[in-house]
């Protein structure tokens, strides 16, 4: 049995040819996508500050983890490793698990725990540690296991969708299922259509992937925090603000916290 820093030790291989760039890149392309995570990371933590300060500090951490599940992708794609891809895997459900506690509207909570936040946190951070045990029995299900957690993201999105009437959060959920859909469909591309793609030498449908959900994420995290905002910030409303401009036709979205300029 391979040691679990091996290289090629994991189960999972995708569609890009190993080791054509680099003898110590297994998947050059699908390696150096990931380099989106570690700009868009600190560039949404700069520009999401003044709502985190309001918020709560906690959304740091989103951030943080965001970065982190760039870097242990970037590793398990370098050396295809079972331990590289344990550490992606999980660096995503606990990006997951972080972005539940904090932003899942209070009436999403189970009943049993009424509204309270602090008791639904502490649900999601036991859930995800078992979660984190029971990866290392069946690693090679848990890509799909993560996706399904996001197809429950965007049930709830789609829910919202169809009962706010509020402008800016309907654009915000239209562009970030429109994102979601299209890495979706390059991450099943990749995965199920690898034989197509390798006779018409097209090996970048993951890496496409990589990028399209960084960017992907970002808006998902702000139609979170605008549905967010009705339960956990009364008196204050979000409004929508694009980098690098507003007038720009694409950007990354984030947040800026504005009084409703009514007294208490």
């Amino acid at each position: 049995m391979p040691s679990i820093f091996a290289y090629q030790s994991s189960e999972v291989d995708w569609c890009e040819i190993n080791f054509l760039h680099s003898e110590l890149v297994a998947e050059f392309y699908n390696t150096f996508s990931n380099v989106t995570f570690f700009i868009f990371g600190p560039l949404m933590m700069f520009l999401m500050h003044p709502y985190t300060q309001k918020r709560s500090p906690y959304i740091h951490s989103v951030w943080i983890l965001f970065m982190v599940t760039g870097l242990f992708s970037m590793y398990f794609h370098m050396t295809l490793s079972f331990l590289g891809q344990l550490l992606d895997e999980i660096a995503i459900l606990w990006l997951l698990a972080s972005g539940y506690s904090i932003w899942m509207p209070r009436c999403y909570f189970p009943a049993l725990l009424g509204e309270n936040r602090f008791q639904f946190a502490c649900l999601v951070i036991i859930t995800t540690v078992i979660s984190t045990f029971l990866s290392f029995l069946q690693p090679t299900i848990n890509a799909y296991a993560l996706n399904s957690i996001a197809i429950h993201i965007l049930y709830l999105m789609i829910r919202e969708y169809k009962k706010t009437s509020n402008e800016e959060l309907r654009h915000i959920i239209h562009v970030s299922v429109v994102l979601w859909a299209v890495a979706l469909a390059s991450w099943i591309g990749d995965q199920f259509l690898c034989s197509f793609w390798q006779r018409i030498n097209f090996f970048y449908l993951h890496s496409i992937w990589h990028v399209l959900i960084s960017i992907t994420f970002p808006y998902i995290v702000v139609a979170m925090a605008l549905l967010d905002a009705s339960y956990e910030m009364p008196g204050q409303t979000l409004k929508v603000h694009y980098w690098p401009r507003d007038t720009w036709p694409v950007g990354l979205p984030y947040v800026e916290v504005r009084s409703d300029g009514k007294n208490c």
